[in-house]
């Protein structure tokens, strides 16, 4: 039988200590929840600046179902688009300085529907090594060359730049790399892509809403504008809904509204998400003490992990990860604040390189310094 395969598989990857599993939250999201009938102070989500639960976004959200439903009732293309997406997709634009937006379901799919619908065979992807998986799937699934380059080494993209005979490029990479937290040198890669007459696709799932004046983005914390730059970003981590959004020049939408499978052959998103995510792009703009709270909690961790035996990598964003190097140093670490609780993931090969777990450390604008100063103080406990 099949099944029996499948059963080996699995055991092999618990003995590697790489078997995944799920967790029941029986609270809605924030600092503080009960998982699995036991309560927790959790540092492993992306709602960076608490907004998940916020009752202004869940009013917004639930007036919206009431005016326009609780699905869509189509994609896009057939029958789906309804006003508050499209207002929200003109907000977005105006947001990160961009003349048009398009919204996709996910970032996942956003990520398969702009590489795929942009390059094909014939053409190639330059792509950081440590990039989001679905930044790698979309890649795979274009059928264009792909070539990847170590991790922010510009360097090297400009070899391979260099080398490329191919006529459409396409330079894609994270802004905030997700599992390290640390940011792409956007300045020299634009420069790059300017000098060699290609495309700049930037993931900024993890910088929008916490980077940049307002919450606006990477681009605006760099301080870039330019025509070849795609910009894609997430509207379920800081922002605090759900969804995701391609901003770029109105002919890059318009192929992607032709050409992004991922786009075209999928039942849109409920209109009352739309009408929340309006919600959420004002208290973005005008709530700065949130990120201020980051940037607060940030500096307090860093302070109170020096005398750790295990570095935390360079960050200066919400993801802080403690590297511990093995999977067992890491489960049982995980573990042993799980029994003085706090949850804090383990995060394992393949989703980071082998002999590099860690603990992925998510601070919110939800903590407190008493929240944070207890984790640091289970952490020394485990030290010792």
């Amino acid at each position: 039988m099949p099944f029996a395969a499948l059963q080996r598989e699995l055991d092999e990857r618990a003995a590697q200590g790489l078997l995944r599993r799920r967790r029941t939250l029986e609270t809605p999201p924030g600092a503080h929840i009960v998982v699995d009938g036991a309560p927790y102070l959790s540092f492993c989500s992306n709602d960076y600046l608490g907004l998940a639960h916020d009752p202004r976004l869940a009013a917004a959200l639930r007036d919206g179902a009431t005016a326009w439903g609780a699905g869509s009732g189509a994609s896009h293309l057939v029958s789906g688009h309804f006003v508050p997406h499209q207002q929200v997709e003109e907000a977005l634009a105006a947001f990160v300085g961009k003349p048009q937006a398009l919204l996709f379901s996910t970032g996942y799919l956003a990520n398969l529907g702009v590489v795929q619908g942009l390059v094909g065979r014939g053409d190639v992807v330059f792509a950081d090594k440590l990039n989001h998986a679905s930044l790698n799937d979309a890649m795979r699934l274009s059928r264009a060359e792909v070539q990847r380059y170590r991790h922010n080494d510009v360097a090297h993209l400009a070899v391979l730049l260099e080398k490329s005979e191919r006529k459409r490029k396409l330079v894609v990479t994270d802004a905030v790399f997700s599992m390290d937290g640390d940011l792409a040198p956007l300045p020299e890669l634009l420069a790059l892509c300017e000098r060699h007459d290609a495309w700049l696709l930037v993931d900024d799932a993890h910088g929008f809403g916490v980077l940049g004046e307002q919450g606006r983005g990477s681009l605006t914390h760099f301080g870039l504008a330019s025509p070849r730059i795609i910009y894609m970003a997430t509207l379920g981590k800081a922002a605090g809904v759900s969804g995701a959004f391609v901003a770029a020049e109105p002919v890059v939408v318009e192929m992607l509204v032709n050409q992004a499978r991922a786009y075209i052959y999928t039942t849109a998103s409920p209109p009352a998400l739309a009408t929340a995510l309006l919600a959420s792009l004002d208290i973005l703009a005008a709530e700065d003490e949130r990120r201020a709270q980051l940037q607060r909690l940030i500096a307090r961790l860093k302070q109170g992990m020096r005398d750790l035996p295990w570095p935390l990598m360079p960050s200066d964003t919400p993801i802080q990860p403690l590297l511990l190097g093995s999977n067992d140093d890491a489960l049982a670490v995980s573990e042993g604040l799980r029994q003085r609780g706090i949850w804090v993931p383990a995060i394992r090969p393949p989703t980071v390189p082998q002999g590099t777990a860690r603990l992925r450390i998510s601070l919110s604008a939800a903590h407190t310094e008493a929240d944070v100063d207890r984790l640091i103080g289970g952490l020394h406990e485990l030290a010792r």
